[in-house]
């Protein structure tokens, strides 16, 4: 039988994390300040460990540095990409990523941090910070440095199964009660501008300042520009939500069957809802795992919907 390659995720505590991760999806974690479930992950911070097969035990780093061929012998040093599942009970800090070029100054030669966002929930008239409203830069540092952030912050209405990009440069922030896929490369670089005076331990969250005026962008681009609705598309089809210089992004909504040839470097899957089978392997809601490269043809049966992804 072909390798699947399953994964186990990591999970971080965070101040404005819940519960769902654990009540909906099952993962066998405590604490009600679940923030983030690495699912495809292999940065220092949370590395994730094969679940079962020839491969069980490894970290997918060590993986992609001794079996370079399963990936296709991908041209990256590191693990290009990094999946999570992200529940915010409460409000994420207004905050920025830089682009690679200023990480790598910066930041000790890291990655800078493209990312992109699938609802999976949210509560009605929901809403998410993209953007924002400064004209000019010199706009900008004033409306940060004195803290005018109801003139400086523009949110967006946003429903379930919203598809946003967020480049380096994009002012944004999780709002409370959403549940989010992120795509992201291999990254955890964030630059926090605003975080609403919140303590945590008793003292105040530290914020980049400096870094955030150096990095975003102005102005912000349309609002037109930053979401889309994927409430057309197609059943049983590897359908391309976005293809940037870093991932290309799949919404595989199966009702049924859907038969297709894995051709990519490689592909990271995430079960975001029901259930069915891979190659007559079952999966589940949860889920994480790779198809590697010259996997061949996938045959997927049931009532799932995965969200996929693939270096360029």
């Amino acid at each position: 039988m072909k390798e699947v390659l399953f994964l186990n995720p990591v999970f971080t505590h965070n101040i404005w994390g819940g519960t769902k991760l654990r009540e909906e999806f099952g993962y066998p974690v405590e604490g009600n300040d679940i923030g983030e479930c690495w699912g495809i992950s292999a940065h220092e911070h949370g590395d994730c460990v094969v679940r079962e097969g020839v491969y069980e035990g490894m970290t997918l780093s060590s993986l992609w540095t001794s079996y370079p061929e399963l990936f296709g012998n991908y041209k990256s040093e590191r693990f290009p990409l990094l999946t999570k599942i992200i529940d915010a009970k409460e409000d994420l800090s207004i905050q920025v990523h830089p682009d690679d070029e200023y990480a790598a100054v910066h930041e000790n030669g890291s990655y800078g941090k493209t990312e992109c966002w699938y609802i999976l929930d949210c509560g009605k008239d929901a809403s998410i910070v993209i953007g924002h409203n400064a004209k000019t830069k010199e706009e900008l540092s004033d409306m940060i440095r004195n803290g005018r952030w109801s003139e400086f912050i523009r949110e967006i209405p946003i429903q379930k199964g919203d598809f946003l990009q967020i480049d380096p440069g994009t002012v944004h922030a999780i709002k409370g009660g959403t549940l989010i896929l992120e795509t992201q490369q291999n990254s955890d670089i964030t630059y926090r501008v605003y975080d609403y005076d919140r303590l945590s331990n008793g003292k105040p969250r530290e914020l980049h300042v400096n870094q955030s005026i150096d990095v975003i962008t102005v102005p912000a681009k349309e609002i037109g520009d930053s979401v889309r609705h994927t409430d057309d598309v197609p059943k049983n089809n590897l359908y391309e939500l976005i293809s940037c210089q870093y991932y290309k992004v799949f919404q595989i909504d199966v009702d049924g069957e859907l038969e297709f040839e894995q051709s990519f470097p490689f592909l990271l899957m995430s079960v975001v809802d029901g259930n069915g089978k891979l190659d007559g392997k079952p999966v589940k809601k949860g889920d994480h795992l790779i198809l590697f490269n010259g996997y061949g043809s996938v045959k997927i049966e049931g009532q799932l919907k995965i969200i996929a992804s693939t270096p360029v």
